[in-house]
């Protein structure tokens, strides 16, 4: 796989943009349809308050993200990182097809079930990762990864743009276009990314291979477990943040889905600089550890004070928000990659991603009641749980120093 690195890196890349163009383009729709659009079986389902119905579509996504990425990356250890890449890809282009019609049909249930689909198909994403860790020392590990991920903040950029602006045409057709940039990505895998070479479980039944071979078989390993529990509650945190300010803007501001892509765009440029230009020499200045911590810390505070912003600094703490996320981000599957990769790195990327995965199904089913309330209080929840996670890791800082020194011995 390492004969072209930096085809196969920019290749990487492509793919991931597309795919969180994909997986973006709903994120500033779902708020204003379900809470600002004319009432219709698909929001008003059973009579539940669309808030809740809100949490729970915002929650079924990564629930089969969740399940997908436990399983998937784990798989592509064993069964080929291509051969698992385009069969979840072409099941993503299913699932987006299917999401839209259940928008025409307004079946709230076949657009739980459409994105419970798409989710468990899009547990691919870190084998992306996976495929950019595998370059070293082709190509330096963290560069590697931190590239990917501006990619993957590009996506985020773009797609919440697109899908902010095209929802003027109809829901159901920005479901649409995000399963032709999956079509798209599957694609570009197909003809450029070789066939890799499959370990030795190609003849082991698939039950079996997914019951012994999944990215939760990890926490087995003592010395990861300090790590894991800094990022499930960071990554809870993180979540009340991504999956509500759309909805404190649409409660404050009345905002609609060009303002939520804005706000957005502040949040993403950002994350874009900082990922492809800083975060590997910060790493190499200070290390995972200490990075990860101080910016956990900074990124709690500022998502505390943000509610409270008006609305024009809003933006600009949105600004500051998505350079202090993308630093922390890129420090951690570097760090697991390094220190852990040696368990297999499809499994190592799967654990965060399903680490990820899981606290957005909590938070999305707890955050949806108590929007209800106030938004701005499953805000400061999240800010609450970012400094929680960084206590967390701080207790246990000696340890994972200790972690990284024997592995430069």
């Amino acid at each position: 796989m390492s004969k072209h690195p930096k085809l196969i890196l920019w290749t990487v890349m492509l793919v991931s943009l597309l795919g969180t163009i994909g997986i973006a383009l709903p994120y500033p729709v779902l708020a204003p349809y379900f809470i600002d659009y004319p009432a219709n079986e698909l929001t008003h389902f059973m009579g539940f308050h669309p808030k809740v119905l809100l949490g729970i579509s915002l929650a079924i996504y990564p629930l089969g993200l969740l399940i997908g990425s436990i399983y998937i990356d784990a798989l592509s250890d064993g069964f080929g990182r291509k051969k698992v890449l385009l069969i979840t890809l072409c099941g993503s282009v299913v699932g987006y097809g299917l999401t839209a019609w259940a928008v025409y049909a307004e079946s709230f249930v076949y657009f739980i079930l459409a994105r419970f689909l798409t989710g468990l198909c899009e547990g691919n994403i870190s084998i992306a990762r996976a495929i950019a860790a595998e370059l070293h020392p082709a190509i330096d590990r963290t560069k590697a990864l931190s590239m990917v991920y501006a990619a993957t903040y590009t996506g985020w950029l773009l797609g919440p743009v697109i899908g902010g602006f095209l929802m003027v045409y109809g829901v159901a057709e920005v479901f649409l276009i995000a399963g032709l940039g999956m079509l798209l990505a599957t694609i570009l895998v197909l003809v450029l990314i070789a066939k890799d070479r499959a370990e030795d479980i190609d003849d082991m039944p698939l039950w079996q291979a997914i019951r012994q071979n999944n990215s939760l078989t990890l926490l087995k390993h003592v010395d990861i477990r300090p790590i894991f529990w800094f990022y499930f509650l960071y990554s809870m945190g993180l979540n009340a943040f991504y999956d509500f300010y759309p909805v404190w803007f649409v409660d404050y501001y009345q905002a609609d889905g060009r303002i939520i892509s804005l706000a957005t765009v502040c949040l993403t440029v950002v994350m874009i600089i900082v990922s492809s230009t800083l975060v590997a020499r910060i790493q190499a200045k200070f290390g995972e550890i200490k990075s990860i911590l101080t910016g956990g810390l900074v990124l709690s505070v500022l998502l505390f004070i943000q509610p409270f912003g008006s609305y024009q600094q809003t933006f600009v703490i949105f600004a500051i928000i998505g350079g202090t996320i993308a630093m922390t981000n890129g420090m951690i599957p570097s760090y697991l990659s390094h220190y852990f990769g040696h368990l297999g790195q499809g499994k190592v990327m799967g654990l965060q991603t399903s680490t990820f995965c899981i606290t957005n199904v909590i938070i999305a089913t707890v955050g949806g009641f108590i929007s209800i309330l106030d938004s701005r209080w499953i805000l400061l929840l999240g800010a609450l749980l970012v400094f929680l996670s960084v206590l967390s890791l701080w207790r246990n800082r000696e340890s994972q120093f200790q972690l990284m020194q024997q592995k430069q011995l």
